[in-house]
């Protein structure tokens, strides 16, 4: 299923304090462009990802009351704004939550919110957003609060990102990066970080890889292609501060091969301010990868 076909329901985490707002945003505009209808997914606390295990029961009752009037108005302002919209209240792990949620109405999107720069958000965030792609059924966007400030601000019709990173999820982030440049009228960036091996052969990588994933966009939105040397997180982070797209789009593994416990998605979600849309492989392919594991084990 195409990311423009499967995007009828985007799943947002939120919460009370107004530290979303520009998650909310950039689902809004996805929602109108797509025609989809909006859930707002709420936990004690989507943002700060606290445990509900120690809160007393009065004060959780009262949060819950809190969170209900509070998102019953945010679903009011979207439905006048011609956005079907309702609203979820869940206690327990985050994470596991907005899955649930997204599950349980066949969303094709979570969108969720960081802190920006100031504090840990970005980190705390990328290693949820993290969690959340391994575990989603879907892609998964995570904005940060401060997208949109001081020299971070994208450029006004800013382009569409996609970093060619060659995993199981590349043809799926190729193809949402592509539906995305197209919905929007954008222009696509495509950037490869080369090896140093490839460097040294004066390689292009590049010129083979569009075209295997498909990136052709056949006069319906512009294409550039770009190769970066050096290590994808920072060759993304590079490519970022030179193109300031509005958005980027990173295709992600299920499993990371990446020493410790996070890939380059988490590094693009913990230093960059712009709005990161982490795809998962398709479905096809993470079946078929499951079931060449199974035959591989003796």
């Amino acid at each position: 299923m195409s990311f423009a076909s499967g995007l009828k329901t985007i799943v947002v985490a939120t919460d009370l304090d107004g530290r979303a707002e520009a998650a909310l945003e950039y689902a809004r505009k996805l929602a109108h462009a797509y025609g989809a209808r909006i859930v707002l997914a709420h936990g004690l606390d989507p943002l700060d990802y606290a445990s509900v295990a120690a809160v007393p029961g009065k004060v959780l009752r009262n949060l819950t009351e809190q969170a209900r009037a509070t998102l019953d108005q945010m679903s009011a302002d979207l439905v006048r704004e011609g956005i079907h919209s309702h609203s979820e209240i869940h206690q327990g792990e985050v994470a596991q939550m907005l899955v649930d949620v997204a599950r349980q109405y066949e969303a094709g999107l979570i969108v969720i919110g960081t802190e920006g720069r100031q504090g840990a958000g970005p980190v705390v965030v990328g290693a949820i957003a993290e969690q959340l792609v391994r575990l989603a059924p879907c892609p998964v966007l995570a904005v940060a609060a401060d997208y949109n400030a001081g020299s971070f601000r994208p450029v006004p019709g800013g382009p569409v990102m996609l970093a060619m990173e060659r995993n199981e999820a590349t043809a799926e982030a190729a193809a949402t990066a592509c539906s995305l440049a197209e919905t929007f009228h954008r222009t696509l960036i495509v950037v490869h970080a080369r090896k140093p091996e490839q460097a040294i052969a004066f390689l292009n990588p590049m010129a083979t890889t569009v075209k295997e994933f498909g990136i052709e966009s056949e006069g319906r939105f512009p294409v550039r292609c770009i190769v970066k040397d050096g290590k994808p997180g920072d060759a993304m982070v590079e490519a970022i501060g030179q193109f300031q797209p509005s958005l980027l789009v990173v295709g992600v593994k299920r499993a990371s091969e990446t020493p410790g416990p996070h890939g380059t998605a988490f590094t693009l979600l913990a230093r960059s301010r712009v709005p990161v849309l982490c795809v998962p492989p398709a479905a096809g392919v993470v079946a078929r990868e499951q079931e060449t594991c199974a035959g591989a084990q003796f």
